[in-house]
């Protein structure tokens, strides 16, 4: 029922924004030009020794993270018609984070969307950092859901039948790290310090999200799982990735509608204190304002009290989520 609630939901947007000749939803022109501005900064450092100062480096870590998030995006509906098109965009994405997109099919769509791996927890939930001053687990997070993310997704690749992901997966790695070793090999002290860095910079970041966006949450429930940031500037920029619970529940939901359905299906049954307005607020308030992990609390109970929606359960949406990257 969910996935054809999400069809009609793209029938609509087609119809009423009408029909784009490249790509999939005209809202993708503004991923477009996220990662074309951050390969113009990267650009600009590496052939422009003027420009490798403070703030282009500030900017090509800004961009940086959100080509991470792009890449997230991209990942759950490819932003071109081409499938030769999102194939190649893999690969410009992967250059960007310095890692592989394809990784996220299981990293993300497969085991963090329903929180588990066949049993297992997800390789990157909030409680594999255990630091009494909280801070520590958003600087160190990264160090452990990315050894966890890039081994989880080896012993996925070794499964039978997933030879088109793991091919996909050489090939993204292939490019990323082969051109950044042609622009080593050239210069190789700029490129570490104004290509690399701010490509690790993106990568780690992405990883924190996922501390920061369901810690304190309860991910045993359906609507409260979540933490949302619902500021309209920042999701401007962000591509909607603050409506994260909706995300999660309807992952087929194209990114530029997420905040009518955050709206209509999440707000009624979520926690208030799981709407934030503001990010930067929030960082300050739990990571460097106060020095405890913030208490486990019942968050669910506009959840219990509203009325059930047609959500499909996990395992079906798991189940439509591996068909839809082709397993």
């Amino acid at each position: 029922m969910a996935s054809a609630v999400e069809s009609e939901s793209g029938r609509h947007e087609g119809k009423a924004s009408g029909e784009p000749w490249l790509v999939k939803h005209p809202a993708e022109w503004r991923q477009i030009g996220i990662v074309a501005t951050y390969w113009s900064i990267l650009g600009a450092m590496y052939f422009v020794p003027a420009c490798r100062n403070v703030l282009f480096f500030a900017a090509a870590c800004y961009f940086s993270f959100l080509n991470a998030v792009v890449i997230h995006n991209h990942m759950h509906q490819g932003v071109f018609k081409s499938k030769t098109l999102n194939l190649g965009w893999r690969r410009i994405l992967s250059f960007g984070a310095l890692y592989p997109a394809t990784v996220n099919i299981p990293a993300h769509n497969l085991v963090h969307h329903h929180f588990e791996d066949d049993g297992q927890p997800d390789w990157a939930a909030p409680e594999n950092v255990s630091f009494k001053w909280h801070l520590l687990n958003l600087i160190h997070f990264p160090n452990v859901s990315g050894p966890n993310t890039f081994s989880g997704m080896q012993r996925w690749a070794a499964v039978g039948g997933r030879d088109d992901v793991r091919k996909q997966y050489l090939y993204d790695t292939g490019f990323a790290f082969g051109l950044t070793g042609v622009l080593a090999f050239f210069d190789l002290w700029t490129t570490l310090f104004f290509i690399v860095l701010p490509q690790l910079y993106g990568a780690r970041g992405i990883l924190r999200i996922n501390l920061i966006q369901h810690d304190g949450c309860d991910v045993t429930t359906e609507w409260n799982h979540s933490r949302n940031f619902v500021g309209r500037a920042f999701n401007w920029i962000m591509c909607n990735n603050g409506y994260h619970t909706i995300h999660h529940n309807r992952a087929g939901l194209h990114w530029s509608v997420l905040h009518e359905w955050h709206a209509r299906e999440v707000k009624p049954r979520v926690d208030p204190s799981l709407d934030e307005p503001s990010m930067l607020a929030y960082l300050l308030r739990t990571y460097l304002f106060s020095l405890g992990r913030p208490r486990a609390r019942d968050v669910a109970r506009a959840e219990r009290a509203a009325q059930p929606t047609e959500l499909a359960p996990r395992d079906a949406r798991r189940a439509e989520a591996a068909q839809a990257a082709g397993l």
